[in-house]
């Protein structure tokens, strides 16, 4: 009797602490997911080797984008040191300070560079009031000698308190570069946002010339039907026409 007794005892100890840890158990599992937390990419988050999503089926890291790039991650790093950006220094700016890049520039810049460094880029922005000297002027003598790829390298990668620019476009950040010039007296430009706060359109950057919205290379939707057999020749369909009785 003791015996039984003592088994039966050991049986309801079991169940008690199966009962205990099965919520335990059920709460470290994701079986009853509502697909609210699903591997993701927030906007202008960086997806590389250390992400912890690793379920990710984005672009490999330090891939090359379908546009090809004037510096790819395996030829430059990302990395924020003076002596990185200085090797970006070398590389000619590819485009012509017209009329549609400083205009384009000048979206970015406003959107993204203004609130740091001053719609006139002489660093009197709104953070400047707060913390004065937070971004240096782009005004100054220094700025003006360095080079359009050392420019464009400071928004690839990011330098001390600034953080990167990567995730305006390889192209449109020319355009940026080249506004900058403007500022700095080369070109005329306008300063300021091109819209009325909440306007869209025209008034900002369009849409991304990155993939998947690159149109494919060889999708032709303009292309003319076929001809006909004896069209294709020079015939005419007179001259196709087959004489009569022999029809």
């Amino acid at each position: 009797m003791a015996r039984w007794r003592c088994v039966v005892r050991v049986n309801m100890i079991a169940r008690r602490l199966a009962l205990v840890a099965l919520p335990l158990a059920l709460g470290a599992c994701d079986w009853f997911t509502d697909f609210k937390q699903q591997p993701s990419v927030g906007t202008w988050q960086e997806f590389n080797d250390s992400t912890a999503l690793k379920g990710f089926r984005g672009q490999p890291s330090r891939s090359v984008g379908t546009n090809g790039t004037l510096a790819p991650g395996y030829g430059v790093s990302y990395q924020q040191l003076p002596q990185t950006i200085d090797s970006l220094s070398g590389i000619a700016n590819p485009t012509a300070p017209d009329a549609r890049s400083l205009l384009n520039g000048r979206k970015y810049f406003t959107v993204n560079c203004a609130v740091c460094h001053g719609v006139a880029g002489d660093a009197k922005s709104t953070l400047a009031a707060i913390n004065y000297g937070f971004a240096p002027s782009l005004l100054t003598d220094q700025a003006k000698a360095r080079t359009d790829g050392y420019i464009w390298g400071m928004m690839r990668n990011g330098r001390g308190v600034m953080p990167s620019a990567n995730r305006i476009e390889e192209a449109e950040r020319w355009d940026v570069v080249n506004y900058v010039r403007g500022l700095q007296g080369r070109y005329p430009v306008d300063t300021g946002a091109v819209g009325r706060p909440g306007e869209t359109g025209e008034k900002l950057p369009g849409y991304t010339k990155l993939g998947p919205t690159v149109p494919a290379a060889y999708f032709h939707p303009n292309v003319k039907p076929r001809e006909a057999k004896g069209e294709a020749h020079g015939e005419t369909a007179a001259e196709t026409k087959k004489p009569e009785g022999l029809e």
